[in-house]
């Protein structure tokens, strides 16, 4: 059987300070077919010449300005070669070595649309002190409507759904992710494996949580998608940040 290929895509804007343990990261992985493709924004600290120094590991190297974060993913998306695509910010590590072995053998069944599993959130200085767990569970259309979604950094898809889907919708600036899932996971022929394992590490200081105006932001985006997507409306997305509550105990 063939092996399975997966693309990992990492988009940059002037993160010198991270980036390194994120190529890191994804150059020890166990997982002999990666195909790495990092997409910078146009970074004007020393990002640029980190990524150069280091060009050797990528697949893709493309720096150009973008319309943001979903832009800049779907540059990947579009570049990507693999039959898995999934997503490490500069900011994220690999919770350890054998991840995307991990992710591999479950897409080992080719009746598997997608693979997810559990995430930390990390200290900025200290990618060993968690300062948050997102421990998540089996999926159930049940579930979405309640506002369950998987931890997005820790979700890997069959590239051909992300192209069926045409990528990430990038009107949203903050909850495009979340669209995608209700997009993807709302479909009768998506199927998703739960890895109950912790797979990502994920430095604290988020978009959507940086300031109450992103927050409110992110609620007004959430609700928008969950209205388009057909899945719920204002209790689904009471829910889902109800939910949230359990990972900080």
């Amino acid at each position: 059987m063939p092996q399975i290929s997966i693309s990992v895509v990492t988009a940059t804007f002037n993160c010198a300070s991270t980036l390194g343990d994120c190529l890191d990261s994804v150059a020890g992985q166990t997982w002999p077919n990666v195909e790495h493709l990092v997409i910078d924004g146009a970074s004007n600290d020393t990002t640029l010449v980190l990524l150069e120094s280091r060009r050797d590991q990528f697949a893709v190297l493309v720096s150009e300005p973008d319309g943001g974060i979903y832009d800049a993913l779907n540059k990947g998306i579009g570049r990507a070669t693999g039959d898995i695509v999934g997503f490490l910010h500069a900011d994220d590590v690999y919770a350890g070595p054998d991840v995307l072995t991990h992710i591999a053998e479950a897409f080992s069944d080719p009746a598997v649309s997608a693979v997810y599993g559990d995430l930390q959130y990390v200290s900025k200085e200290n990618t060993n002190q968690v300062v948050r767990r997102w421990e998540s569970s089996p999926f159930s259309h049940k579930s979405l409507v309640r506002g369950w979604m998987p931890p997005h950094p820790t979700l890997y898809v069959r590239r051909s759904f992300y192209e069926s889907i045409g990528g990430f919708d990038s009107r949203y600036r903050i909850a495009a992710d979340y669209f995608s899932i209700l997009q993807l996971f709302s479909r009768a022929d998506f199927t998703a494996v739960y890895l109950p394992k912790v797979l990502v590490k994920m430095r604290v200081g988020g978009a959507s949580n940086r300031s109450l105006r992103n927050i409110v932001r992110k609620s007004r985006e959430d609700y928008d998608a969950l209205r388009r997507s057909g899945v719920g409306g204002l209790g689904t997305l009471a829910w889902k940040n109800l939910s949230k509550v359990s990972q900080f105990l």
